[in-house]
């Protein structure tokens, strides 16, 4: 059975794109640990990211940072974090988070329930921001 990242990027689930290319997808967490947070997942569905193959590892690392210098630009946080756990869904997948603090981090806290208005808003700003910076994947 396909994972909820693989439905996802097969298109049955919506999603707020903002990368696609063909090893990975980008899109924005529907349960944000802070405004802006985006997951980055491999096509492949792979558990742990430490199965991963050396490349895909270091693509996923290269969109995860051109999707963080955006996000920095964007939202003006005091960092930018990546969080690779796993926990919850078992397909590999980075975490993209704006960080003001460590609280950040907190999955307890994440928000159920963000403004579609204002996701709609952080997916078009982000999309736009990797397409100017020269990614050909940038879903805008």
């Amino acid at each position: 059975m396909p994972t909820i990242f693989t439905r996802i990027i097969d298109g049955e689930i919506p999603a707020r794109f903002v990368y696609k290319d063909h090893e990975c997808a980008a899109f924005l967490d529907v349960r944000p640990l802070a405004r802006g947070h985006c997951l980055v997942v491999p096509r492949n569905e792979i558990d742990q990211w430490t199965d991963l193959g050396a490349s895909e590892a270091a693509h996923l690392t290269e969109v995860a940072h051109a999707i963080g210098n955006v996000q920095m630009r964007l939202l003006e946080p005091k960092r930018i974090g990546l969080v690779i756990a796993g926990f919850e869904v078992p397909h590999a997948h980075v975490h993209v988070v704006p960080l003001d603090s460590m609280a950040n981090l907190d999955f307890a806290l994440a928000d159920a329930s963000p403004e579609p208005q204002d996701l709609d808003w952080l997916r078009a700003r982000i999309a736009e921001g990797l397409a100017a910076d020269g990614h050909d994947g940038a879903a805008t």
